[in-house]
């Protein structure tokens, strides 16, 4: 006899629909797997084995094929060991078969029966609710991420004979029911801006790259606070969209990192170590995974140490950083993954850098200043819209009891500018400023005859590219967005412009 049901798998961050067919027929007995099946699926006929016999159901003495369809597609991980058991239990008509179709159903099995969490549960619930399943069959574990999809019966059961349960009487078995606010955990971050003494212009330029989604490179000696200045990104950004979290939580599904969370509801971010590989920034792998970009998605990315980064490493940052998308490429496909993130460097300056010659008076050149910078390449840095230099934290500011504006004063003026921008490009696929285009650029970066004067001393006095002076105007329609003008005067070009001033030795 052959039985079908409907489960999911992964490609990229969505999920498509897989076929479990299950032909059961008289011949010597035995238990394949076939539709190019990975080791961790083939393994499954030794689970699905014992938990079938452990939840004290009869396992059939019978040639058994497993066909997973489309057959022309790598198949991976342990979701499917659920559809697999329920094909060889509906042999036994131990429920009604027409109840299959109704639900779409993904889970590991330990030996005794239990289900055991997945990865990308919440890409398959949905392609369920897409597809016109009723409901959706999952671990208990995964329930939450699954009950972002809404209008969709989400059944979070813990081992299989709840399963056989469901699928004999479904009245017996409630849908799992959660509010909104349930799913959504509360912002708590445990550091605040309020934390950091000093750095008042580095605190506005990250409060400007906050407002208006810029990338940021952060220059200064050790123990300036870099990394506390970049670690606290996160806490003035606006909070994130509903479709957002969906987007993120996503990601760290396919990705396996909820770690129980269910939902991913702050702005992601992400310090990998610069000995990192260009698959491992960017994703790779046979079947392709997303890379640190993209879990920085809607969120924070900061490469701490950037000269120390490998070269091809930093250069494969030019893609995403300019199109908020990355394509990883193999043989047998390609795949594009989300990567919207705002990127912060830090690196220490020249003087740091080579501080052990700096007791013997030795004087630096600016050729030798530009050879150190040059690490990170001229287009790359183009892309980055602020540079920001962090001085050495003075003792009256270390012992100084008065403290800072807090996270979420600031947060307050980022959200207000963010909503003008909203509101500017209302009906375009452009959410801030930095995601600006030529046509945006021209309507709404008009600036006064004192502001372009000083945008063409910039230009040929300072050596700018274009593409520095179209990121000049950008930060500058910031600046404006900030101080709730309208119009770009030659104050905010002149604050946009001191944000590039490590241009000259890059």
């Amino acid at each position: 006899m052959l039985f079908k049901i409907a489960s999911a798998s992964l490609i990229g961050i969505d999920a498509y629909l897989v076929d479990v067919e299950v032909d059961i027929s008289l011949g010597i007995p035995g238990f394949i797997t076939v539709g190019l099946p990975d080791a961790s699926v083939r393994e499954s006929k030794e689970r699905v084995k014992a938990a079938v016999k452990n939840c004290g159901y009869e396992f059939p003495s019978r040639k058994i094929t497993i066909n997973l369809a489309p057959a022309d597609r790598r198949k991976e991980g342990s979701a499917f060991d659920l559809p697999i058991s329920l094909g060889l239990l509906a042999h036994l008509d131990l429920f009604p078969l027409e109840r299959l179709k109704d639900y779409l159903f993904l889970g590991e099995l330990a030996l005794d029966g239990r289900l055991k969490p997945v990865k990308g549960i919440l890409s398959s619930a949905v392609l369920a609710k897409r597809k016109g399943f009723k409901g959706i069959v999952i671990p208990k574990e995964n329930e939450k991420e699954a009950a972002l999809v809404q209008n969709l019966d989400i059944y979070g059961l813990e081992n299989l004979v709840q399963v056989v349960e469901l699928l004999r009487d479904a009245d017996n078995i409630s849908p799992c029911r959660y509010s909104l606010e349930e799913l959504l955990p509360r912002l708590d971050y445990d550091v605040d801006f309020q934390e950091i003494r000093g750095q008042q212009h580095v605190k506005r330029a990250l409060e400007v790259a906050a407002a208006g989604s810029h990338n940021v490179l952060l220059i200064g000696p050790p123990g300036a606070g870099k990394t506390m200045l970049a670690r606290r990104l996160p806490t003035i950004l606006p909070p994130l969209t509903f479709d957002e979290i969906i987007e993120v939580t996503q990601i760290f599904s396919v990705s396996g990192l909820l770690k129980g969370r269910g939902v991913v509801g702050e702005r992601p971010f992400r310090a990998p170590h610069h000995t990192i590989s260009d698959a491992g920034l960017i994703g790779g792998g046979l079947i392709p995974r997303p890379g640190e970009i993209s879990l920085a998605h809607h969120g924070v990315l900061f490469l701490d140490e950037l000269s120390e980064f490998k070269r091809r490493v930093l250069e494969s940052l030019r893609q995403p950083v300019e199109e908020g998308t990355v394509t990883v490429s193999r043989a047998s496909m390609s795949i594009t993954f989300p990567a919207f993130f705002m990127l912060v460097g830090a690196m220490n300056p020249f003087e740091d850098a080579y501080g052990g010659l700096s007791s013997s008076g030795f004087s630096w050149t600016d050729n030798q200043r530009s050879r150190y910078y040059s690490k990170i390449s001229g287009p790359l840095l183009d892309r980055i819209d602020i540079q920001a230099e962090v001085p050495k934290v003075e003792f009256r500011d270390i012992i100084s009891k008065v403290e800072g504006e807090s996270s979420t004063e600031i947060r307050k003026r980022v959200i207000e500018a963010r909503e003008r921008q909203l509101l500017r490009f209302k009906g375009k696929k452009i959410y801030c400023n930095s995601q600006m285009g030529t046509r945006e650029m021209k309507k709404y970066c008009q600036v006064d005859d004192q502001g372009k004067e000083l945008l063409e001393m910039a230009v040929n006095r300072l050596g700018f590219s274009a593409r520095a002076y179209a990121r000049i105007l950008k930060v500058a329609r910031t600046i404006a967005d900030l101080n709730n003008e309208e119009s770009i005067s030659s104050v905010h070009v002149s604050e946009a412009i001191q944000y590039r001033m490590m241009d000259k030795y890059f």
